[in-house]
């Protein structure tokens, strides 16, 4: 019995860094990547995998990604009316989204990390062919840009300030006139 526990132990170390870098391959990939040389390669690299599992998860709609990046704790700094405090916040509108955008990419262009923070410039593009209040899409391209701000801390995002250019994005789905 121990014998197999022991082997059992190993084989979870083993297997735990393959899994890691086989999941971060899945996950978007900065085009620009600037790191803070006087954080630790760790700190840096936990900052980073939680950046762009969250980053992800606005292409996936995937739940588990979410979770996965946000703190039990996370706290919306730039929340806007109507959505929900903490990680419920995140999920309603990617849910919003991807009804409006099913195809949605979201590309990370630049990513800057310094001491507890990650700086990340996005750009989402796709094609609006579902509804978005109320209004049904005619395959309209969506390209439109966003910058957020994420605390980290345990490798998790704690806090997160953003501004997203809706203005651009309400133009293209039609709701707002140019």
């Amino acid at each position: 019995m121990k014998f197999a526990s022991i082997v059992s132990a190993a084989l979870v170390a083993v297997a735990a860094p393959v899994f890691a870098a086989q999941h971060a391959d899945n996950l978007v990939k900065p085009q620009t990547l600037i790191v803070d040389k006087s954080i630790s390669k760790q700190q840096a690299a936990q900052q980073i995998h939680a950046a762009r599992t969250y980053d992800t998860f606005w292409t996936t709609g995937d739940e588990a990604q979410a979770r996965e990046a946000l703190a039990d704790t996370f706290t919306d700094r730039t929340l806007p009316p109507g959505r929900p405090q903490g990680i419920a916040g995140p999920l309603a509108a990617s849910k919003v989204f991807h009804g409006a955008v099913p195809d949605v990419q979201a590309s990370v262009e630049q990513m800057i990390v310094a001491c507890d923070r990650v700086i990340t410039h996005l750009r989402f593009t796709g094609h609006f062919i579902g509804t978005f209040n109320g209004v049904q899409g005619k395959g309209q391209p969506i390209d439109f840009i966003a910058t957020d701000i994420y605390r980290i801390r345990d490798g998790k995002i704690t806090d997160n300030w953003h501004l997203e250019d809706n203005l651009t994005f309400l133009q293209q789905l039609g709701v707002v006139a140019k």
